[in-house]
């Protein structure tokens, strides 16, 4: 199935998105009270939804100074990666159940949902790459205007410091007005799995060929949400019993799936991001209370940078804005000789931008390796989740 070569992105008003999210038909509810009584005939089933609700209910706390900072999104991958390993577990202990019809169209929508989600995190992987190539320019600043040199307020130190802050903010410039990410990162888009594919069965490997590998210049973040926020809607009473109950954790594990891609897509630069994928739970599933809050707040703060920046959420990216827009303004406005007061003045913005760098040259490895992981967990449980559902065919 070839990914999304649609570009646009649909304009949704945010009043619009938060009644999709708040609204639960009433057949919805009536599953949900299904589900419940499953679950609670089910202990391991029930067990899951609770350490689900467990892992991300720290996330949603309100006075949490670090949301959407890159140590909270590690957090949350940690979340999502503890989650699908108890899912894994949980179908090679219920191979039983999978015998039954009903499981074959219900795992199938969520294995192909996964195929999907490995193009998100290639996607999310280029935007570190990008944030890495801003982080270039921010320390060719921080070296013109090292306040140690000498010559640091020379007239040509600050020239050069203009000169990176404005190719920087060209830069996440076009980033706004494309919103398909710069020419270097629009050709193709390396897979994790490029290199990790010898050995596999011809078979194996039809099921788990990651569509990164053929991503297309006209690809969208956005579109591709959508398409796997499609049919996300809690199991019927029907699927629930055909199942004997094991509908409802696979229903909770493509909800986590689809809230984690549209955080990352939300918080990090990346190839035709928006806000706008319509995706729902329901308020009286309990698992899913903290993620609703996350939603959000997330959609919050979209609203208050729409305007703004189209660069990602990320508190980080965020900072940096503001410091290189401070930056730019105080090199601009700069006289020759520099007075005492405007060294001072550029001293603090350099100290923060040092701040901001030395976080991005911490944290963008670390979180680099934990998507890649992530992307293979999502490969190798859907690997594995195909070989229970053939042998039990």
């Amino acid at each position: 199935m070839p990914p999304s070569d649609h570009q646009e992105t649909s304009s949704v008003p945010f009043s619009a998105i938060r009644r999709v999210i708040s609204s639960i038909r009433s057949d919805q509810i009536h599953a949900m009270e299904i589900n419940k009584d499953a679950n609670i005939q089910n202990p391991e089933f029930e067990l899951f939804h609770k350490h689900v609700f467990d892992r991300f209910h720290h996330l949603s706390e309100p006075t949490s100074d670090d949301f959407l900072s890159i140590s909270w999104i590690q957090k949350l991958l940690d979340a999502f990666f503890t989650s699908l390993e108890e899912f894994r577990v949980l179908l090679s202990k219920n191979t039983d159940r999978l015998q039954k019809p009903a499981m074959d169209k219900i795992l199938s929508e969520f294995f192909d949902k996964s195929i999907k989600a490995l193009d998100i995190c290639n996607a999310i992987r280029d935007g570190i790459e990008k944030i890495r190539v801003w982080q270039k320019h921010l320390e060719i600043v921080l070296s013109a205007l090292d306040g140690k040199q000498r010559t640091a307020t020379g007239e040509g130190n600050f020239r050069r410091a203009r000169k990176a802050l404005m190719e920087l903010s060209l830069m996440m410039l076009d980033e706004k007005e494309s919103g398909s990410g710069s020419s270097m990162f629009q050709q193709r888009n390396r897979s994790f799995n490029r290199h990790n594919s010898v050995g596999i069965k011809d078979r194996q490997s039809r099921h788990s060929r990651s569509l990164s590998w053929s991503v297309s210049r006209s690809w969208s973040a956005s579109k591709q949400l959508q398409s796997i926020a499609n049919n996300l809607i809690p199991p019927r009473g029907n699927e629930v019993i055909a199942s004997n109950g094991l509908a409802n954790p696979i229903y909770t594990m493509s909800s986590v799936l689809m809230f984690v891609l549209w955080t990352l897509v939300a918080a990090i630069p990346c190839q035709d991001r928006g806000l706008n994928a319509h995706f729902s739970f329901g308020r009286n599933l309990n698992w899913a209370v903290p993620m609703v809050l996350i939603q959000e707040r997330i959609l919050e703060e979209g609203r208050k940078r729409e305007h703004r920046s189209c660069n990602g959420l990320m508190k980080e990216v965020v900072d940096m804005e503001k410091c290189v827009r401070r930056l730019t303004e105080m090199v601009d406005s700069v006289r020759f000789p520099v007075t005492e007061e405007r060294k001072e003045e550029v001293g603090k913005g350099v100290e923060e931008l040092e701040r901001i760098v030395s976080g991005f040259k911490k944290s963008n490895d670390p979180l680099e390796k934990q998507l890649r992981l992530i992307f293979h967990k999502i490969m190798s449980c859907r690997t594995e989740g195909l070989e229970l559902l053939n042998q039990a065919k």
